[in-house]
This record gives structure tokens, sequence and C-alpha cells, in this order.
């Protein structure tokens, strides 16, 4: 374990968090005239640093990867309004089976990070204590 790992996981289950929040917006402004979807952007932001190399991976082992140099803490979650889906008569864009299933979808991913990140303690824990 290492503190990159933990950065990483905080910031994926902050982003988690912003979605959630995000998505239930959304679904609040169903039938509010003109209103537009918004979207969190964080995964392709991550996966675009690292394919720029501005985000510097070193391996400590061949099964492990961390982030070096700090420079995760440079990227963060973004909203953005999705205008080039279909519109409703009102303007609006919300879809309410999209927007469901990517709630669950949140729902599951964040469930997921939780469990990551309490394993990660429990073997700090351990460490500690042994």
């Amino acid at each position: 374990m290492t503190q990159d790992n933990l950065i990483l996981l905080q910031k994926a289950m902050d982003t988690a968090s912003l979605r959630q929040r995000t998505i239930s917006n959304n679904i609040a402004n169903i039938n509010t005239g003109g209103y537009k979807v918004e979207r969190v952007v964080f995964e392709d932001k991550l996966k675009d640093a690292i394919s720029a190399s501005e985000l510097q991976l070193a391996r400590t082992n061949e099964k492990h990867i961390t982030v070096a140099g700090g420079a995760l803490d440079t990227i963060e979650p973004t909203v953005q309004k999705r205008t080039d889906t279909s519109v409703k008569e009102n303007g609006n864009n919300v879809d309410i089976d999209l927007e469901m299933s990517e709630k669950s979808v949140n729902e599951l991913y964040y469930s997921a990070l939780t469990r990551q990140m309490n394993g990660e303690f429990s073997l700090l824990n351990y460490v500690i204590n042994h």
C-alpha cells in the first residue's frame, strides 16, 4: 500500500460521490424546461494523463503499479453539460432510463471502491499491530 494508492482511491470515491449528486440532480430536473443533463468527467482525464505521460508511473513490483511524483493530485473531476443528446419538446434532454442505469452502475462502482479502501486500511492495521 502506498500513499498514491490511497490518493487514487480517495479521488475515485470523491468522483463517484459527485457523480451520484449530479445524476440525482438530473433526475430531479426531468420536467424542467430547457434543462441540460450534466455528466462528471474524471476517468477519461486520468486515461489521457497516463497516455500523454503527464502522469509518471513507477512499478515497485511486477504486480503493482503506483503513481509517482504526486501528479495525481492535479487531476480533478469536472461537471460538463451534455448537449449532444436528443431534446424533448421543452428543451430538456433528461432520459430517465439512462440516468437510472448510470445511477446503478455508479452505486456498484462506489461500493467496490469502499471495499478496496477498507482492504487497504485493514492491511495497514494488520502491519501496525503485528
